[in-house]
């Protein structure tokens, strides 16, 4: 279909990426977002190769490569600096066609807004209702403004508004089990190589540290916890060091040269599959979508995939825009509910839901040369829309 106008609700990962695609696909597009300034959650994600491809395809491949850590190797690491097991990533290159980049959040917001233009990105724009008719779709302002389109795409995250009217009903999300600390650091040997993902398990928790663009690592921790526990900056630092007390140096240099101010603490949840993802104009999209886990690594990328598949349905039919969005919800639903359900089984093995699971991965990381955990993440990848 040509000459479509499209609201977008949501100037996330997900929302930019979308609003790129539809405005090479020749689509008036705006997007309006709740906040006063545009602030990435989190402090770096791991990019796989399906959600770069699709980044290649709007036209955005050197300036991913640019931002892109240099990934070359994945290392795991008992919690006494003891080497599990080290493997090259280039097999999984090789089969899959393209390497991952992780990234800052930061850095992969402002290569996708600036990509779209700031210009056209509209803040102070909480959305709280939504009309539609027969012929178009109108999004309904706080302040009492209105913008409306052919299509609305809800991008507004995992704490989504549209969600519940799309749905009918409102949603639960659910507490995976443990909670997330992560930021950025400068890249230094003594922490891990430059050019690997290092991460070292033990006592169902983790520590890891992943390059990313300009000379950091982007790290994580991860324990399991009741939900509710107190989140207080200036604690972090003795947080974790109480929690990794007796792990090995690198992971006690992290924790040391770590900045507590700008580390973010989360309490990691999900939401269990949608049955649905479309109500006639208004489509979900990314974390509305399908808020997942990240134990893959694949939520930003599913919704990079969701961008590209939606603009191609609607490119690619001329018979009305219902029936496109009804195939990009036969496409996407059971892609998505995949990921969720696997990222959150991983979830569950690796933070001691059943701790002879949990205890026999370790085990089985001591055997390990790669190849299944390659096998694995490539199957994912290849599950994407560009194989």
């Amino acid at each position: 279909m040509d000459n479509l106008k499209v609201v977008i609700i949501g100037a996330g990962m997900g929302g930019l990426t979308t609003g790129i695609a539809m405005r090479q696909a020749g689509y008036e597009v705006k997007i309006y977002d709740r906040v006063s300034q545009l602030r990435p959650a989190g402090a770096g994600i791991s990019l796989w190769s399906n959600g770069v491809k699709v980044l290649n395809r709007l036209g955005l491949s050197q300036e991913i490569a640019a931002i892109g850590g240099q990934m070359n190797r994945v290392t795991y690491c008992s919690q006494t600096g003891e080497k599990l097991t080290d493997f090259s990533l280039q097999p999984l290159i090789d089969c899959v066609g393209q390497r991952p980049y992780p990234v800052a959040r930061t850095d992969l917001q402002n290569m996708l807004l600036n990509a779209f233009g700031a210009e056209n990105v509209q803040l102070n724009s909480k959305c709280v209702a939504i009309e539609q008719d027969a012929d178009s779709v109108t999004a309904i302002f706080e302040d009492g403004r209105k913008a409306t389109g052919d299509v609305l795409v809800a991008a507004d995250g995992t704490h989504s508004i549209t969600r519940s009217y799309v749905l009918g009903h409102a949603v639960e999300r659910r507490y995976v089990g443990y909670v997330n600390w992560n930021g950025l650091v400068p890249a230094s040997d003594d922490l891990a190589p430059k050019d690997s993902w290092v991460i070292y398990v033990g006592e169902y928790k983790r520590a890891s540290m992943m390059p990313v663009g300009g000379d950091r690592f982007y790290f994580f921790f991860d324990v399991p916890l009741p939900t509710g526990t107190v989140i207080s900056p200036e604690t972090y630092r003795d947080e974790l060091a109480s929690f990794f007390k007796g792990w090995a140096d690198p992971v006690q240099n992290l924790i040391q040269r770590l900045d507590p101010l700008k580390t973010n603490r989360v309490e990691i949840h999900d939401v269990d599959p949608l049955k649905t993802l479309v109500r006639d104009r208004v489509v979900l999209l990314g974390d509305a979508a399908h808020s997942t886990a990240p134990d893959l690594g694949q939520g930003g990328c599913q919704a990079i995939e969701d961008a590209l598949v939606l603009a191609t349905y609607l490119q690619t039919t001329n018979i009305s825009v219902a029936d496109a969005l009804k195939r990009y919800e036969t496409a996407r639903c059971d892609r998505v509910a995949d990921i969720i359900t696997r990222a959150r089984k991983r979830s569950n093995m690796t933070h001691g839901k059943d701790p002879e699971k949990t205890q026999q991965w370790y085990e089985e990381l001591r055997h390990e040369d790669g190849t299944e955990i390659l096998n694995a993440i490539s199957k994912t990848i290849l599950a994407g829309p560009l194989h």
